[in-house]
């Protein structure tokens, strides 16, 4: 896939996320050829949850979200002719951005933000600066 143009949109379901992917069809436009990579990252249960819960299920309980989230960024890419490959991961989102950007070859990652800035941005912390921490590829973000 190295060969081939790719961008890895993070979404959520968000309207933040959905402005990504059209920003990120934009571009793939200009770029003949480029896969659109869908990712939603699921937040992990926590240990104390699997002690009780079958694996089974928490996987199954990840997928449904996760198909949640992807369904609107699906539909946008659908909408506009572009047929994009969807992945669901668990974990943090920046290393496992991370991880997808390198496995899949992307040039680039087109991300939506919450626009908070100065104090806010600190005290909330920023899935963004986690991201960014854990790439080594341009990082689009769309407000």
């Amino acid at each position: 896939m190295a060969d081939t143009p790719a961008i890895l949109v993070p979404v959520d379901g968000s309207e933040n996320s959905d402005r990504a992917v059209r920003h990120a069809l934009g571009m793939a436009k200009l770029a003949p050829g480029t896969v659109l990579h869908l990712l939603n990252v699921q937040a992990s249960v926590g240990s104390l949850v699997t002690m009780f819960v079958p694996k089974a299920n928490v996987e199954s309980y990840h997928r449904e979200e996760g198909e949640k989230a992807l369904a609107s960024a699906v539909k946008i890419c659908a909408d506009a002719g572009v047929k994009a490959v969807t992945h669901i991961s668990v974990g943090r989102p920046g290393p496992v951005v991370g991880e997808f950007v390198r496995r899949l070859g992307c040039q680039s990652v087109v991300m939506g933000t919450r626009g908070h800035g100065g104090v806010a941005g600190v005290l909330l912390g920023s899935v963004a600066q986690d991201v960014i921490a854990h790439v080594e590829v341009p990082v689009c973000l769309v407000k």
